[in-house]
């Protein structure tokens, strides 16, 4: 029995040595993870939060109106177009929803062409200061918009009204509420031209539009102003593109981020390489043999301490027993074991050499040649999923040439040796570098 466990005390030594390296490896990675740095809040582009605002259009005072004067045409809803509104203005982003603006209006109201109105003229000068909401944002549309922005605008004005003609001849003052829609699109880098429509409702108003009738001071008309207008908007700051379209992180999004990258390694951790019941990151011997009952450090069971796991040592016992104590170890274990992958030499990454930690492995093979000369062996390489495939594929068939040349120089003839080059191994994550190490690999099958 000694004897046959001799041959296999030199793999389980190696399996525990490599496999100790990892484990050493893994609790620092461990330890990383939990004392990650902590994130930036400072994420996304610059945000240019101010801009300046000019437009034209047209204003038309809806009511009320003295009779026989009108804006419009009876039966129509706007009559003919003519500029008579100007407006000038600024705007402020507290945040990519949410900011303020403030602009003051010149308008010069009087009768259109063809609408049968009494001839009038009503000078409309006007402040609005108004909240700002940016509804692509504030839905979360604003990606498949594109260049497309719509703003909500909603807040008071303070205006006065001066009658150009009829008996009134005195300024008065008034105020009320003002709200409105702004379609925009974005033309350059920091500017966009857009439409809006304003609807304007005072609650103090003593004028007609028309400026000929003045009602009595405790009669307070309510006077509605619609304004149609075009204009042009221009971001002001350092940021790359204007403030309504700059790609705006939320401050927790790194943050996120990094805690699914943490969920990532961690989920790669608890992977189980050798479907032992054992994390990798627990594991001491992260490639036991499959069936052989393992301890809670994923460790062969090994109870009489002599190198060789338990379950090993009864198939062994099993093997010579049931063939009539015949010597050599029976049913081609050595073989399986080989050809399993379970001896194998390992690289580094880009590297033809194999690792130090390799040289047993391959001293087994070795061994193995010389104790069975009627054998030979397929060396096969293979790399990790990183890089080039083309070169890959070299790398892989290089590392295979090199295990030859080891073998070669201790002894053993090159017509024994068949050098393979699989090129990538796919079957782990990419991602993982604890996983890529298992994979660039030279691996031997006995034929």
């Amino acid at each position: 029995m000694k004897k046959y466990l001799l041959i296999l005390v030199p793999f389980l030594c190696i399996t525990t040595f490599i496999n100790a390296q990892k484990k050493d490896e893994n609790k620092k990675k461990n330890q990383e993870l939990i004392n990650v740095e902590p994130v930036n809040e400072a994420v996304g582009e610059r945000f240019n939060r101010w801009s300046i605002e000019a437009s034209f259009g047209q204003a038309k005072g809806s009511k009320p109106y003295t009779v026989g004067y009108y804006g419009n045409k009876p039966g129509s809803s706007f009559g003919g177009i003519a500029i008579n509104s100007y407006s000038i203005g600024a705007r402020y982003m507290f945040s990519p929803k949410f900011g303020v603006k403030a602009n003051v209006n010149i308008d010069n109201l009087q009768e259109q062409n063809g609408s049968g109105s009494l001839p009038f003229q009503m000078a409309h000068h006007q402040f609005t200061a108004e909240g700002v909401t940016n509804l692509m944002r504030l839905f979360d549309i604003q990606k498949q918009s594109g260049r497309f922005g719509l703003l909500f605008h909603f807040g008071f004005n303070i205006s006065s009204m001066t009658p150009g003609m009829g008996p009134q001849d005195k300024t008065e003052w008034n105020g009320g509420a003002v709200a409105g829609l702004s379609p925009q699109f974005r033309i350059l880098k920091n500017v966009s031209v857009f439409a809006d429509f304003t609807i304007n409702s005072n609650i103090r108003q003593h004028y007609n539009w028309d400026g000929v009738t003045f009602s009595e001071p405790n009669n307070n008309l309510t006077g509605s102003l619609v304004r149609t207008s075009l204009g042009i908007s221009v971001a002001l700051g350092k940021g790359k593109i204007h403030g309504d379209w700059a790609i705006i992180e939320d401050k927790n999004d790194a943050k996120l981020d990094s805690l699914n990258s943490r969920i990532g390694e961690i989920e790669g951790l608890m992977n189980d390489s050798d479907k032992d019941g054992v994390p990798d990151y627990l594991d001491v011997e992260n490639n036991s043999i499959a069936g052989v009952a393992v301890d809670t450090k994923g460790r062969m069971v090994d109870k009489n301490n002599n190198g060789v796991a338990d379950d090993l040592e009864k198939y062994v016992d099993n093997s010579i027993n049931n063939n009539n104590n015949k010597t050599g170890i029976n049913d081609g274990m050595l073989d399986k074991l080989i050809n399993d992958g379970y001896i194998a030499a390992y690289f580094n990454s880009g590297s033809k050499q194999p690792t130090n930690e390799s040289s047993d492995n391959i001293g087994f093979i070795l061994n193995y040649l010389r104790n069975n000369p009627s054998k030979s062996v397929d060396i096969i390489g293979y790399a990790d999923e990183l890089g080039n495939s083309d070169k890959n594929i070299k790398l892989s068939s290089d590392r295979a040439q090199s295990v030859k040349t080891i073998l070669m120089k201790s002894g053993i003839s090159e017509s024994r040796l068949n050098i393979v080059g699989n090129g990538v191994d796919d079957s782990v994550d990419k991602d993982s570098e604890y996983a890529r190490r298992l994979v660039r690999k030279v691996v031997f099958k006995i034929k």
